[in-house]
């Protein structure tokens, strides 16, 4: 056999080895989700209050094959004033791994509610999360604010 043609059948060779090896390595290395986003099913009680500067604290469920609870809080800065109490369902997206979504969001928004009003949020946090929440509010308020809200899992 000539010497070319030898050189050519040990790479051959060679190449099906590291191609099954590179197989052997995918079958066995589980691929990880934290790359791929994924949104999920946010469902949101809050009860806010305030007079120039709100506050508002409040619970929810995160819905991503699993319940995963959370706690809310949250202070808005500019013309605030009343009380509601408001129930919000929505979708988070951007959601890379679970620990993603609590953290810091922000938020620019007004609205009003005399006894009953409808109220929408779009917020964000630094990990690209996102959340859009809209839902039927109770109490009497206006305000036209900056809030900034805070998102921790339940334990």
């Amino acid at each position: 056999m000539p010497r070319s043609l030898e050189r050519c059948v040990a790479l051959l060779k060679n190449s099906v080895v590291y191609l099954g090896m590179i197989a052997l390595l995918a079958c066995i290395v589980p691929a990880t989700p934290s790359f791929a986003q994924a949104s999920g099913h946010v469902r949101v009680k809050i009860v806010k209050a305030g007079l120039l500067v709100g506050a508002g604290v409040g619970n929810g469920v995160l819905y991503r094959g699993h319940n995963y609870p959370f706690q809310v809080s949250g202070i808005s800065l500019g013309i605030t004033a009343g009380a509601t109490i408001g129930r919000l369902d929505g979708w988070a997206s951007g959601i890379r791994e679970i620990s993603d979504f609590a953290g810091s969001y922000s938020s620019v928004g007004g609205g009003a509610a005399l006894v009953g009003g409808v109220n929408g949020v779009h917020l964000r946090n630094d990990k690209g999360v996102v959340i859009v929440l809209r839902g039927p509010k109770a109490g009497l308020e206006f305000a036209a604010n900056l809030s900034g809200i805070t998102i921790s899992l339940a334990k």
